[in-house]
């Protein structure tokens, strides 16, 4: 479990608005104007901007108030929100009798995490695209200049990236607040003068909206849903901020900020049909358009922080939860475990966003890329969370139906209405769904394939320890630990070295670190520390999956408990295999080539654990799989 801060519940909830609620509070900038896109074919009258806002109200209230405040919140692992935080806590190896539907429905949560990687790449692309267009309502002389100009201000957001975002994070709390007052004023101007456009609060308005325009109204939820988009960010970012403050920060600042803009959107339209080319920078006065245009190009930048920073974080879960290879993780705050930097995957969604910007060109192509990576994460949490209500909380199969099945149909709706995007850009998340669950569930079955059959060969820890004790084997100065995932058998470097060398260190130890399907390990019960026999020790290191392992601080705990050593006398001895594909049952050839490449790509033990090169010997042996 986390241990406790004494922070301040106002800074919490100023925090949680700079990290959590960029993404959905740059939404205004292109939503509402995607809505009547032509595409859809909708005719740009009151009514149907009424029933356009009144869809745009109650999803808010719906998607966001009522499944992810209210209650998909609830489902925290130890305090930690986000998918693969759900995927643990639905785990079947947490349930005594785990059904097989639990075990079917982990895969849909991995494709669920996976969606998320292409969410990762659309919305730092669409989000600073859509700001910086404003540029050509203020003058038309720089429209040439919006693709470049995206491109750099995105070149600087990942470069920057490797500095870390402690002090520029202590000014996200204000800008966003001033974003949302903004988006407040800028509403209220509006409304004002069209105020029976809160009519539209009422929802017969929505249900008219389809009566009148049947399949193409249905179809208009494909650009609604994007009003939702960052509703995963406000369970995913729980760990950080607490359930309370981002639930006080949505209804104190961010719906009503919102709804405000949105409103004053529809009023603007009643009033002024032509105003549907941008709505959002037509509410502001002239005067105001460029600093409008600086300010909204700082909040996407700010949203998309945020995303990135949560794909770090989904990386660094997933690689402790061996869903995907190790990578190089750097830590750029000594103060804050979650500021962390993963170059590969901040250059994989750099180049992403660059394609993504230099190929669609514009907001509005990139909007029908958007709706299927928000739509399919949502459906995966409804999903799990059902079994979390289940299992967890002891609700009814009857209750948890009917709460189920109500949430599912919305997203549902969103998700089929999305469906028909795929050609003009819905394939994209898609596409990159797929790539990433495939690593993924290929590098976690060969994992247990690998370990599976280096236990079939293995020899128990404790016969060898009594075979040890029974010769006379030269004992050597120093202490030797070998590194190994299965605590209960004798580690293949530890039996290689001896067959060959003939000789042991004078102290040995055997080290398993473990990753629990929780966040947090108290640092009490890290270490379990075990004297197997004169000299020989088992250390068991314990972390969760929001924490990375540290090799200084475990032989510590160990000394404290007992391990008498220096570290400059210890050689770590860790095994490297070399994968062979063969016909032996488990996955096909060509997927066991794909997992030895991820193998060997892998960041090595030595640097995962950043444990000193100079004491490290690595013995390899090959595994046929």
């Amino acid at each position: 479990m986390r241990e406790p801060h004494s922070t301040n519940f106002s800074t919490l909830m100023l925090g949680a608005l700079g990290v959590v609620y960029g993404d959905i509070g740059t939404s205004p900038l292109y939503a509402f104007r995607e809505c009547f896109h032509d595409s859809h074919g909708i005719l740009l009258n009151s009514a149907n901007v009424m029933g356009v806002l009144s869809l745009i109200t109650w999803s808010l209230i719906v998607m966001i108030s009522i499944k992810y405040i209210s209650f998909v919140m609830r489902a925290d692992n130890k305090g930690e929100g986000g998918i693969l935080a759900l995927i643990a806590l639905v785990s079947p190896h947490r349930q005594r009798r785990a059904s097989d539907r639990v075990r079917y429905v982990i895969p849909i949560g991995i494709f669920g995490a996976a969606l998320l990687f292409g969410d990762g790449m659309i919305t730092p692309a669409i989000s600073v695209l859509s700001a910086v267009e404003g540029i050509e309502i203020a003058t038309p002389v720089f429209s040439h200049y919006v693709i470049p100009a995206t491109l750099l201000i995105l070149f600087g957001l990942f470069y920057f990236q490797k500095f870390g975002t402690a002090k520029i994070g202590a000014i996200f709390g204000p800008i966003v607040i001033l974003w949302f007052i903004v988006l407040g004023l800028l509403g209220i101007f509006s409304i004002l003068q069209t105020p029976e456009v809160l009519r539209a609060v009422n929802p017969m308005y929505a249900i008219e909206f389809f009566r009148e325009n049947g399949l193409i109204g249905w179809l208009v939820l494909g650009s609604v849903v994007l009003v939702v988009t960052g509703g995963e960010a406000l369970y995913a970012d729980m760990g950080h901020f607490g359930r309370k403050p981002i639930q006080a920060a949505w209804f104190l600042v961010v719906l009503p900020g919102l709804l405000l803009n949105y409103f004053g959107q529809g009023a603007l339209l009643i009033r002024s049909p032509e105003a549907i080319q941008n709505p959002f920078y037509f509410l502001a006065p002239s005067w105001a358009l460029i600093p409008l245009v600086m300010l909204s190009t700082i909040a996407t930048v700010i949203a998309s922080q945020a995303l990135i920073s949560g794909v770090f974080s989904l990386t660094r879960q997933a690689i402790q939860l061996g869903y995907i290879p190790r990578l190089n993780i750097i830590h750029t705050s000594k103060n804050e475990i979650g500021q962390i930097y993963i170059p590969m995957i901040n250059w994989v969604l750099m180049l992403s966003t660059f394609w993504l910007v230099i190929t669609f060109r514009s907001s509005s192509n990139l909007a029908a890329a958007y709706g299927l990576a928000v739509t399919g994460t949502m459906v995966t949490t409804t999903i799990l969370a059902y079994f979390v209500a289940r299992r967890t909380w002891g609700w009814s199969r009857t209750v948890a139906i009917i709460v189920m099945a109500a949430f599912l149909i919305c997203d549902l709706a969103f998700f089929s209405a999305n469906l028909i995007k795929i050609p003009q850009g819905g394939w994209f998340p898609l596409v990159v769904g797929a790539v990433f669950y495939f690593l993924m569930a290929t590098w976690q079955k060969g994992r247990a394939i690998v370990a599976a059959r280096l236990k079939r060969a293995a020899f128990p820890i404790k016969s060898f320890v009594e075979d040890i004790e029974r010769k006379s084997i030269v004992r050597v100065p120093g202490v030797s630990i070998f590194m190994t995932s299965d605590a209960e058998s004798t580690p293949p470097a530890l039996m290689h070295n001896l067959k060959h060398n003939k000789i042991m260190h004078e102290k040995v130890v055997l080290l398993s670190i473990t990753t629990y399907d929780e966040p947090y390990v108290r640092s009490k019960e890290r270490t379990e520390f075990e004297v197997l026999a004169n000299n020989f020790y088992r250390i068991i290191a314990n972390y969760g999956f929001m924490q990375t392992p540290n090799i200084f601080e475990i032989l510590d705990s160990a000394k404290k408990q007992g391990l008498d050593f220096t570290f400059d006398e210890i050689t770590f001895f860790l095994g490297r295999e070399t994968i062979l594909a063969s016909h032996h049952p488990g996955m096909a050839i060509w997927r066991e080539k794909v997992f030895a490449f991820m193998l060997r790509n892998a960041q090595r033990a030595t640097a995962f654990f950043q444990i000193p090169a100079d004491q490290v010997i690595e013995v390899g042996m090959q595994v046929e799989i």
